[in-house]
């Protein structure tokens, strides 16, 4: 459910309207943009129903929110969910305005100190049977605050954690290095 943005597109969240201002990303779940009121920016995620080859999804918009919740309880900083629009799938979140990690591992300019903020979280992650999704475009740095943007959570497995999986694409690895010649490919 791509949206053209070409042209400046109105959208709504339940009965409120958006300007939608420029495509942020696109994940396994959904398209994600930032929009605007007219006052404030905001980050609204469309989810979409493409096919994923590597993951398995039940109803997406229930997973975001029951993920929303087991990492707040967990104290991790991200987000807030402002609004959901069940009918049409969308959830406005707060916009955290800042560089993701990949553009710091890109400039190659990833500080110590946004290690230790993700090695913290880890504690808090791992203590309660829990991974995220790692992937540097997932974390972005406000006034020296590393934020996870995405929801996406798993119960932990060590495959998958940060030390075994995430920290190979949080510099300019050979695993980083092959994901960005893929992508200009």
């Amino acid at each position: 459910m791509y949206m053209n943005l070409d042209v400046m597109e109105k959208i709504y969240v339940n009965d409120k309207l958006y300007e939608m201002i420029q495509l942020l990303g696109h994940g396994k779940g959904g398209y994600s943009y930032l929009v605007t009121d007219g006052t404030n920016q905001y980050v609204l995620k469309q989810i979409h129903h493409e096919p994923c080859d590597y993951y398995q999804f039940g109803n997406k918009l229930e997973a975001e929110i029951r993920d929303y919740e087991r990492l707040k309880k967990i104290g991790i900083p991200m987000p807030k969910i402002l609004d959901v629009d069940i009918k049409n799938e969308r959830i406005l979140k707060e916009y955290i305005i800042g560089d993701t990690i990949f553009d710091y591992v890109l400039r190659n300019e990833v500080k110590q100190d946004f290690v230790e903020q993700m090695k913290e979280m880890c504690i808090c992650l791992y203590a309660t049977n829990t991974n995220i999704d790692y992937f540097p475009t997932n974390f972005v740095v406000q006034e020296g605050k590393l934020y996870y943007i995405d929801y996406e959570c798993n119960d932990y497995m060590e495959e998958w954690n940060f030390e075994n999986w995430g920290v190979k694409y949080w510099s300019q690895t050979k695993e980083f290095l092959e994901y960005v010649n893929k992508g200009e490919s």
